[in-house]
């Protein structure tokens, strides 16, 4: 998480959408910088709007807006399925070496998932009471409108550079499992849709 104090913006870190890269770029540039644990550099709205909302707003008298980053669900499911996959966790419980994709898929649409589908929610992370909870919130398709955004609000040029980023590995999905997906989660193709193109 990132807050830029002077710009009245905090970025929330959405796992697994590219806001590490951001925030390694961004970082020397910004008022506070939550990096560890991730428990705190990942923190969702709710918890954001439970605590560090109300000291921010009593240290300054403003409310900063709140922008985030959502990834379309099933790119979203492959990152974390690829970034499970890597050799530091072979023999672990969330290990997805020796889980297909597809399986791998079928068990993050059960109600309790096994360890290794144990990711959590993008829509979940986005919303505070069934609504969304930050101001702007974009695709992590769109790179290009991130990026004018941040240049924009920060009046800064900002040169990306790829961090944590998943091993590389073709995934596909079958269309039955897709619809799957989609009638279990539909909450996560929803906060998808709401984001910037």
């Amino acid at each position: 998480m990132l807050v830029f104090w002077k710009e009245n913006l905090v970025l929330l870190s959405v796992p697994k959408t590219g806001t590490t890269a951001i925030q390694g770029t961004l970082a020397p540039h910004a008022t506070m910088v939550l990096r560890d644990p991730p428990q705190l550099k990942h923190s969702p709205c709710y918890r954001y709007n439970r605590f560090l909302r109300p000291l921010l707003s009593q240290a300054g008298g403003q409310t900063p807006e709140v922008m985030a980053v959502v990834r379309h669900p099933i790119d979203w499911l492959g990152s974390w399925y690829r970034y499970r996959s890597r050799n530091n966790l072979v023999g672990h419980a969330n290990s997805t070496r020796d889980v297909s994709f597809d399986d791998f898929v079928i068990e993050y649409c059960k109600e309790r998932p096994a360890p290794f589908a144990r990711v959590g929610s993008q829509a979940k992370f986005l919303q505070v009471n069934g609504e969304l909870g930050v101001d702007y919130l974009f695709r992590y398709e769109a790179q290009d409108k991130i990026i004018a955004f941040l240049e924009d609000r920060l009046q800064k040029p900002i040169n990306l550079k790829h961090l944590n980023v998943s091993p590389k590995q073709e995934l596909t999905l079958s269309s039955d499992l897709e619809t799957k997906l989609r009638q279990k989660r539909p909450e996560e193709f929803d906060v998808w849709e709401i984001g910037r193109s």
